[in-house]
This record gives C-alpha cells, sequence and structure tokens, in this order.
C-alpha cells in the first residue's frame, strides 16, 4: 500500500512553472490558510482576555464574599450587645420596679450601671468605626456624607495634675511653596490633652547606717535608726498608707491586693497585710484622740448615725453595725467632722463618746447638739443627768460636713446621709480613727 505524503513532506513547488489555473489555486489556498491562522490567533488573544476577565470577576466575588462575611460578622456581634443590653434592661427593670425580694442594694446597681457604661461605650466605638468607613467609601464615590453629631465639650483636667509636654514642630520651618523658600513666622499653636496614667510602683528604702570607732577610747558610734510604724517590719509608711487606703476607702480586699502586688512580684499574703493594717490602725491612735479633742472643743455638734454591714463570723450574714458622726458647726471657722463604729444604735455610745474620760484629764463635753429627733439622744442631753448641755432639732437643713443627697428629715431610725458620710470621707483631707 502506498504511503500517503503530509503537507510538510511534499517537496516546493514553484508557481512560475505551474500553470496560471494552479498557481491561481494555490494563492487562494495560500491565502485561507493566513486566514484561519489569523482568526485563530485572535481567537487565542479572546480566550486569554476573556480567562484574565473571569479572573478578575472572581476576584471581585471573592472579596465581595469576604466583605459580606464581615457585615454578617459585625451584624451578629452588633444584635448581640444588643441583646444582651435588653436582658440587662429587663433585668434592671424587674429588679429596680418587681417583687421587694428581688430588688437590687445600691452597690449591685451602681455595679449594673458601670456595666452598661462599658457596652454603651463599646457600642458607640464601634458606630464611630462604621461611620468613618461610610464617610471614606462617600468621599471616594465623590458624595457628601451626613455630619456626625457634635460630641460633647469635656471637662478640664484639674490644675493640679503634672504636664508633661510633648512639642511637635515641622521638620522645616521653610516656606514650601515654589519660587519662595523665605523662613516661615511661628502664629499660634493648638494644644490637646490626654489623660495617662502612671501604675504603682514598689521600690525599696535602703537605709545605711555607718559605723564610726575610736581605736584609742575603744568607742563604736552609729546613727539611730529611724523610726517606723511598724518595728521591725519590711513595710514603710507610703506602703501602709497604701494599703489602708485600698481596705477602707477603696474597699479592696486584702485577697485581691495580695494579686495585685503580686503582679510586680512582691509576695504580700493577705494576713501580712491584715496584720499591717492592725498595727497602723493602733499607730494611729493619737492622732485620732487629738482629731476628737479638736471636734468636742466646739459647743455646738451636730450628730448622726447611718447603718453599715458587719460581718459576723460563723452565722453565714451579716449583722446591723452603726456609724455615729460627729460634725463642728458650720458656722465654726475651721470645720471638721469625725466618726465612731458602734455596733448599737443605743443612747450608750454617743454617751460613752462625749462624756470624756476624767482619768485620762479628758473633761465631759458640754454645749447644743443638734439632733434628729432620735429617741436615744434625748438621754444624752438629760439636764438632770449633763446640765451643761441643751438640745435642739434640726429638721430644714443638714450641716456641710453632712449634707448629701439623703434629706435631713427623716423618721427615727433612717437616715438618708451615708453617701454622704462617704463622700465627706473621700473629699477632706483629715485622718479618721478606725473603729473600733
Amino acid at each position: 500500500m502506498p504511503r500517503m505524503l503530509s503537507m510538510r513532506g511534499l517537496p516546493p513547488t514553484d508557481p512560475q512553472g505551474l500553470p496560471p489555473e494552479v498557481a491561481a489555486l494555490i494563492a487562494q489556498l495560500q491565502q485561507q490558510v493566513q486566514d484561519q491562522a489569523q482568526q485563530l490567533s485572535e481567537r487565542n488573544e479572546a480566550l486569554v482576555e476573556s480567562g484574565r476577565v473571569l479572573a478578575e470577576r472572581d476576584r471581585i466575588l471573592a472579596e465581595r464574599d469576604a466583605l459580606l462575611q464581615r457585615k454578617d460578622r459585625e451584624i451578629a456581634l452588633r444584635e448581640a450587645k444588643i441583646e444582651k443590653i435588653n436582658f440587662e434592661l429587663a433585668r434592671l427593670k424587674r429588679w429596680t420596679y418587681g417583687a421587694k425580694s428581688e430588688a437590687m442594694s445600691a452597690n449591685q446597681r451602681r455595679l449594673f450601671e458601670e456595666t452598661l457604661a462599658e457596652d454603651e461605650a463599646s457600642l458607640r466605638e464601634q458606630l464611630d468605626r462604621l461611620r468613618r468607613e461610610a464617610e471614606a467609601v462617600a468621599a471616594a464615590a465623590g458624595t457628601q456624607p451626613k455630619a456626625p453629631p457634635r460630641k460633647p465639650r469635656r471637662n478640664a483636667f484639674p490644675e493640679h495634675l503634672r504636664r508633661v509636654e510633648h512639642r511637635h514642630e515641622p521638620e522645616s520651618t521653610d516656606c514650601q511653596e515654589h519660587d519662595c523658600g523665605r523662613p516661615m513666622t511661628r502664629i499660634g499653636e493648638d494644644v490637646t490633652e490626654r489623660l495617662d496614667i502612671v501604675p504603682a510602683e514598689f521600690f525599696v528604702h535602703r537605709h545605711v547606717y555607718g559605723k564610726w570607732a575610736c581605736r584609742h577610747c575603744q568607742l563604736l558610734k552609729q546613727a539611730p535608726s529611724m523610726p517606723e510604724i511598724v518595728e521591725g517590719g519590711v513595710a514603710a509608711s507610703g506602703l501602709l498608707a497604701h494599703t489602708l487606703i485600698s481596705r477602707f476607702v477603696d474597699h479592696l480586699p486584702y485577697y485581691r491586693q495580695e494579686t495585685i502586688n503580686a503582679r510586680s512580684g512582691v509576695h504580700t499574703p493577705r494576713s501580712t497585710l491584715a496584720a499591717w493594717s492592725g498595727q497602723a490602725g493602733a499607730a494611729l491612735e493619737p492622732l485620732y484622740e487629738l482629731h476628737k479633742d479638736f471636734i468636742l472643743d466646739c459647743r455646738v455638734l451636730h450628730a448622726d448615725e447611718t447603718p453599715v454591714a458587719l460581718l459576723d463570723p460563723g452565722a453565714g450574714k451579716t449583722r446591723k453595725a452603726y456609724v455615729w458622726a460627729y460634725a463642728r458647726s458650720w458656722h465654726d471657722a475651721v470645720p471638721g467632722v469625725i466618726y465612731e463604729f458602734c455596733r448599737g444604735r443605743g443612747a450608750q455610745y454617743p454617751v460613752a463618746f462625749l462624756n470624756g474620760d476624767e482619768k485620762l484629764g479628758k473633761r465631759r463635753w458640754s454645749g447644743t447638739l443638734l439632733t434628729d429627733r432620735y429617741n436615744a439622744y434625748e438621754t444624752v442631753v438629760d439636764p438632770r443627768l449633763y446640765p451643761g448641755r441643751t438640745s435642739a432639732a434640726l429638721r430644714s437643713a443638714r450641716p456641710p460636713q453632712l449634707r448629701g443627697a439623703g434629706a435631713w428629715r427623716h423618721e427615727p431610725g433612717r437616715l438618708g446621709g451615708s453617701a454622704a458620710i462617704r463622700a465627706h470621707l473621700r473629699g477632706r483631707g483629715r485622718t479618721q480613727g478606725p473603729w473600733r
């Protein structure tokens, strides 16, 4: 069987030696082949371009899918936040307007309000971020976004706070306009302030006592040791004051203080912190007695009492105790207030406080006592027992030292001034005595 030759195997032909009809047919076939090759090339280019378009479309679709997923996550997060706030609001309404057994105390409401404030700040931050993104998209599209609401003006920071200035000036103060280059003139400044904090820092007082000796007299001389509140202890006065303020002003339990101190590598067991507080309280007794003498030196006193919760070990609950407050008259040139912790509300507590101690040379107080008509004060100002005392019932106003949200007029045994007492403790710089 004869083998057929392919186009490539054919010998080259010279069109000049062929008849004109054959040469024209060959030229026509060659032109068709060239046209088909051109069409195939254009088709390949079109396929490549369509592939690029498809790849670009796939990329855009992937970006849109990612954007939709991110938006779905943000929407789910906001919905979860809104559900949480709605649940907390429903619980707050139930505790506020529901049965008495479900009502919250003031401290519980304060914690709940702090949680609401945190959630509200988080949502506002998310909304601000979404608003900024919308403004950026609107600016890219050439549209005018809606103006954001005006932020309220912040209160100025207290003047006594230390200011750390950071100066920011341009790298070059020469004019950058074309054909200028002249030095510019400083015409003013913009000042912004940010509040910062330096965390508590532990440091060590290292006392070095030099020893001096006389070789001739065999005499040794050394400076006396510095007096400390806790003799033989490792706590300086600053650490003791910080521990007392954290416990009795900020109401930070010892076990939490132990954890906070441990973050700085300082090991302070709660038993040690409790011992420091007891020893520091004993050291403050003379100051408390001096402050008591200062208060009782006034001829007009205001007296009031407020209940506080006292732990009752072994009973598994708390019992009611009282803090008695004695304030100098608001007409006095030097105001002052002192507090005494007592386990009850009977007349024996103010009687013992105002009677003094003859053995210690402290005379009995005499003067005018302003009260709220509580029956226990009748014994304190009984003219048959204490001739130098008089009583006055104040029902229209409270002394500035004890003035707070609660009214002075209240039923016997009820006082709305515990918040005022706490505010006064925070606001005044006097040192009050420990609860005894």
